[in-house]
């Protein structure tokens, strides 16, 4: 039931007619003459909306003629040749030459035609969506500003650096940038201070990301000053935009920390790409790109000549590729990239155990790293670092700080991922990795120890082999600074000690897959999803019985009657999501009594939450206590009309929304085109950022609710095709056929049209009607309801329920969205929570907390304590 409060405000408007005036009959078209014109041509349609684009978007289609017109001037192949490169490129020569226009027209050539073509793309696109957020001017502005700004910050980097003699500013000192990317991701980064809450948090979390990977696998100067041109154009963006909130963070939907993560796994795991694809090969953690290298020295021939620490690049270069000569080894140093590519696809479906399979392989890179490169205390002794050598001392721990970080962040954040597998699943996946690495240790060494004499460059023993076989399962970049003890000789020798950590991830990876895309091996047993889905369509149930399918609920089923409890533990107490379901309603009784008995028996304390009145008598009979905890508010779409006095407000919000040429459509999300679902996500996390506590669960569903296929979609969309508000309804059934549907998720975007809420409901009414469905439920606000009871009779529970309601109202606004329902004139159904021990009542208390408010911090929960929430 995520909705929202604030739709219920309108503005003063004076009042409107009570009925529409209708609208006048359309004229027949009078019959066009021969010689009227032809209908306009699909190319000539395609040409008038291009310059409708250029005409709104004068500086993207500026920028990108210019740079095509400069390419073909100066070679679109391999870019502008020496000298024409060193006059306009720039670099701390050219500065210190005199080359004052180098930092503009550096950021308007290329350097060959592949990326040419990215640049033409990226410039439209990005530089375009920039445009159509800020402004022609302020893009310009943008664009140049930035590019400048982070140009000279990085020549500055770049001569303190050759003059404290550090090793990557002396190395890149002599290179001549030509970088449009710069100017590019520059104005991105300034427009995402126009965006709304959903972009402008993906678009700088993710921009800074990928320029903090190129810096750190390429470690070009063009990399170093698109860096500082993101950060200027955060600070551009902000004085463009004073009154965006700066401080603290806000809040995101578990959908969108999923997003982020998942964005942000993917990125570290790529990066090594980068490295591969860069030429230059500059950045700290570049080294990983020579795994993919064919020049093959001969064995054994520069071990005595490299040291840990005293390198240079070839040494790394040798030393890495003396361990590589083979398939196997290489693919061994992709796997672990692939399977973080695997955990992040987990990770956006909201798997727990992508979480901890990134976390271990991201922990295992970093220990490797701290390991052979001597940085972890209880590594091998290793000589002492020159301080000539400390970028390279820098460039290890750094290897090990990256992948260390992102395990610490996605431990940090896992309660954002809701999806937990069976205890049953883990450990058969933790077995079959476990037996999987004996058995491929037990073969190394087995071939190993029959090919002692023969299969080796030298005569080998049992400690030999010993020590050894780990090293077959580690990446080869993680080597490069280990001494080379042994390389095979014979085809047996070479297939077993190169390819056993290659089957090993193999078998990590594949046996994963299932977690990520699988239904089956989650905490509900296999069959259970399906199972519920029928008891649902069989009916007996009530308006929230299908919030059973969301995620975190478990199920009992009754073995006498065939029917069903979801429910969910939280500590001691199992709170129930509604009343039974999929049995006869005079079954209810003994399901409700059975259940109770399950749950005594497993330990915890039954508590039935949000069931509706009726359910009184058998409670009384169990000596059960109840109170009422909502009011679920239900309309009768076959007596639906919006005649009358007490309907002007209803009306009022039809006759704006018709007016201002917004129309309604019923739908589903797996229907919406892409680009009206990325308009659900922005509303969605334009909401949850304003609010100062975490987004609500348990009967309150969020984005991701809205994805199931039975779910229907009432969004309100402008002429324009802008979505301005959505409701979703879920379905409640008998025989297998819909009879009604109940509110849950209701938003609207900010700054759209007042009424436009009243506008669907009304709409959704309509529709209902037309479809012969019996009941319409706008669900219960939580915690809120008009049955008073006398101060002198209330409980223990209806007091803290009383406080926690009156706390969450400034943020959540139930009571309001109770006040806004009634608009409609409803039936009030009264929904009480029913318990079996008062003395029980704080941990309900405590658990119902928590059930809505998961992610509730103890900041927050002590300023809801202080009645701040």
């Amino acid at each position: 039931m995520r909705q929202e409060p604030a739709a219920a405000k309108q503005e003063p408007t004076a009042a409107t007619q009570d009925a529409a005036a209708a609208k006048p009959a359309a004229k027949p078209a009078p019959e066009r003459s021969p010689e009227a014109p032809a209908r306009p041509s699909g190319a000539a349609a395609l040409l008038r909306r291009l310059g409708r684009l250029i005409a709104t978007h004068p500086f993207t289609t500026g920028l990108t003629a210019l740079i095509l017109v400069l390419a073909l001037a100066t070679g679109p192949i391999h870019g502008p040749h020496r000298p024409l490169r060193v006059w306009l490129g720039v670099g701390p020569d050219q500065l210190l030459d005199g080359h004052w226009w180098s930092p503009v027209t550096a950021v308007l050539f290329t350097n060959n035609l592949a990326e040419l073509i990215v640049v033409l793309v990226l410039t439209v696109l990005l530089v375009g969506a920039s445009e159509q957020l800020m402004g022609a001017w302020r893009t310009a502005l943008a664009f140049v500003a930035t590019s400048v700004a982070g140009i000279a910050a990085g020549v500055g980097i770049q001569l303190i650096g050759s003059q404290t003699g550090e090793m990557w500013a002396r190395n890149v000192h002599h290179l001549v940038v030509l970088d449009v990317f710069t100017g590019i991701a520059g104005t991105i980064m300034t427009a995402s201070a126009f965006a709304g809450a959903f972009w402008r948090r993906r678009i700088r979390v993710i921009t800074m990301l990928v320029a903090i990977m190129y810096l750190l696998y390429s470690g070009d100067p063009s990399d170093l000053y698109r860096l500082l041109a993101v950060l200027a154009g955060f600070g551009l963006g902000v004085l463009l935009r004073p009154h965006e909130r700066l401080l603290g963070w806000r809040r995101s939907s578990h959908h969108e920390v999923r997003v982020l993560l998942a964005s942000a796994v993917t990125i570290s795991a790529l990066g090594p790409v980068i490295g591969l694809l860069s030429q230059s090969r500059y950045g700290m953690l570049s080294p990983i790109g020579l795994l993919f290298s064919n020049d093959v020295p001969a064995t054994g021939s520069v071990l005595e000549r490299c040291q840990a620490f005293a390198v240079t690049r070839d040494c790394v270069h040798d030393l890495t590729l003396e361990r590589i000569n083979g398939f196997g080894p290489v693919l061994i140093s992709v796997l672990p990239l692939l399977a973080l590519l695997v955990a992040a696809y987990g990770l956006l479906r909201g798997r727990r155990f992508a979480v901890w399979l990134a976390v271990s392989v991201n922990a295992l890179l970093a220990v490797l790293s701290g390991l052979y490169f001597g940085i972890l205390p209880f590594a091998d002794a290793r000589p002492t670092v020159s301080p000539r050598y400390w970028e390279v001392t820098l460039s290890l721990a750094l290897s090990a700080l990256v992948p260390a970080t992102m395990a610490v962040l996605l431990i940090v954040y896992r309660r954002h991922f809701t999806v937990r597998a069976t205890a049953r699943s883990v450990r058969r996946y933790a077995l079959t990795i476990a037996f999987t690495g004996l058995g491929l240790i037990a073969l190394y060494i087995l071939v190993g120890w029959l090919q002692k004499d023969t299969g080796f460059t030298r005569p080998i023993d049992l400690t030999d082999l010993f020590n050894d076989v780990l090293e077959r399962f580690i990446p080869v970049s993680f080597l490069r600074r280990e001494p080379l003890q042994y390389l095979p000789t014979t085809p047996l020798a070479t297939v077993v000690y190169h390819n056993i950590g290659t089957v090993f991830w193999l078998v990590v990876i594949l046996a994963a897959i299932p977690f990520m895309v699988g239904g089956g091996a989650w905490r509900r047993p296999v069959g259970d999803a399906a199972r519920v889905r029928a008891l649902l369509e069989r009916g007996g149930g009530d308006a929230i019985s299908f919030m059973a399918t969301w995620p975190g609920n478990s199920y009992w089923f009754d073995p006498a009657t065939g029917g069903a409890v979801a429910y969910r533990v939280v500590g001691r107490v199992a709170l129930t999501t509604g009343a039974p379901f999929g049995a006869d309603p005079a079954a209810h009784d003994g399901i409700i009594e059975r259940f109770a008995r399950f749950c005594d028996d497993s330990g915890w304390i039954p508590t039935f939450y949000s069931v509706d009145a009726e359910y009184q008598p058998v409670f009384d009979r169990m000596g059960w206590s109840t109170m009422t905890v909502a009011e679920e508010t239900v309309i009768r779409p076959q007596q639906w009309a919006t005649t009358g006095k007490k309907w002007q407000d209803v009306r009022t919000s039809i006759n704006r929304a018709q007016r201002a040429g917004i129309r309604a459509e019923w739908t589903s999300f797996g229907a919406l085109p892409l680009s009206a679902a990325v308009q659900l996500s922005d509303i969605s996390e334009q909401w949850v950022a304003e609010k100062d506590l975490p987004e609500m669960g348990f009967t309150l569903g969020g984005l991701d609710e809205l994805r199931d296929p039975a779910v229907r979609l009432m969004l309100a969309v402008d002429e324009s095709g802008r979505i301005e508000g959505v409701t979703s309804w879920l379905p409640s059934y008998r025989d297998g056929h819909v009879v009604g549907w109940t509110l849950d998720f209701m938003r609207r975007r900010p700054g759209s049209i007042n009424g436009v809420m009243e506008f669907l409901i009304a709409e959704a009414a309509t529709r209902m009607k037309e479809d012969g469905v019996e009941f319409m439920s706008l669900s219960a606000a939580p915690l809120a309801h008009t049955a008073g009871t006398p101060d002198d009779e209330k409980s223990g529970m209806d007091r803290v329920l009383g406080y926690l309601s009156t706390s969450l109202e400034p943020v959540y606004g139930f009571r309001s969205l109770l006040k806004f329902k009634q608009k409609f004139q409803p039936e009030l159904h009264p929904l009480m929570m029913a318990y079996p021990d008062p003395v029980a009542l704080p941990s309900i208390g405590v658990g119902l907390v928590r059930a809505y408010l998961p992610d509730l911090s103890m900041r927050q929960a002590a300023a809801l304590a202080v009645g701040r929430g």
